[in-house]
């Protein structure tokens, strides 16, 4: 079974020439720094807006046995996997079929085939590791599914990577988000980054408690817990952040603004 892909032509180029040159353009002048990244953070906007932070984030990947993705539901369908091969124009991205069967999580399709938040990270993982296989799961609540992601791998001794699919805070009128109206480049920046600073200390109540007080709209909430929860639970003593902008910045214009960043996990 191949999962057709969904936004190619809007978020990224559907023509394998310029998908390339796309994808070039934003790993330019990105530096990979070591091999002992285990887990990052990704953003899933369109890659002309974020695919400069997705690049910092993939281009520290090492190779691994699978790249297990997590995303966002935004339809908010309940937690399930897909049990489906990926498509890209660069390709098609095999599904570790073994590892996704082990996962006690519900498989649904239709979640997948409408949703863009893991169809995102696939060109970037192409780009680096053209033989890479995914474990996709999309999430509306993260209880239990690091739990079960690190039972699964070590029944079947699987080296992974963990990549958790996330934009941060969507500002302005079409997102229903407007806390301040001055210095809006300032403030949506410190308030990501108060944000950030709760994962770079890896404290996951911290994170929700600070989305709970500030109502900020990080969409990836929940893929980001699960990350947090995988890193507890698999001892990951160290997170750095590699990048963050917003959309404002790309296009001159904060009245409608999302952030973006890139977090690697060690």
């Amino acid at each position: 079974m191949i999962r057709e892909p969904l936004v190619s032509g809007m978020f990224y180029e559907n023509d394998l020439k310029r998908l390339n040159e796309q994808i070039e353009k934003c790993f330019h002048g990105v530096k990979e720094e070591n091999e002992a990244v285990k887990a990052t953070i990704s953003p899933h906007a369109g890659i002309t807006f974020s695919g400069k932070a997705a690049a910092h984030s993939f281009s520290n990947l090492p190779i691994a046995d699978t790249y297990v993705i997590v995303g966002l539901s935004h339809h908010g369908f309940p937690n399930c996997v897909s049990k489906a091969d990926f498509k890209t124009p660069f390709g098609v991205v095999e599904n570790d079929q073994y590892f996704t069967q082990e996962l006690k999580i519900e498989t649904n399709e239709d979640a997948h085939n409408a949703e863009h938040s893991i169809e995102l990270q696939l060109p970037f993982l192409q780009h680096i590791h053209p033989e890479a296989k995914i474990v996709p799961i999309l999430v509306s609540d993260h209880g239990g599914v690091a739990e079960e992601i690190v039972r699964v791998c070590k029944e079947i001794k699987r080296k992974i990577i963990l990549i958790a699919s996330s934009d941060f805070t969507h500002y302005g009128p079409n997102y229903d988000y407007i806390p301040f109206s001055d210095f809006v480049k300032k403030n949506l920046y410190k308030l990501d980054k108060e944000a950030i600073e709760f994962i770079l200390k890896l404290d996951k109540d911290g994170f929700r408690n600070y989305i709970e007080k500030t109502g900020a709209t990080i969409c990836g909430k929940e893929p980001i817990s699960v990350l947090l929860d995988y890193a507890k639970l698999t001892g990951i003593k160290k997170a750095r952040l590699l990048d963050y902008y917003t959309s404002g910045d790309v296009v001159g214009d904060y009245s409608n603004a999302v952030g973006y960043a890139s977090i690697v996990f060690e």
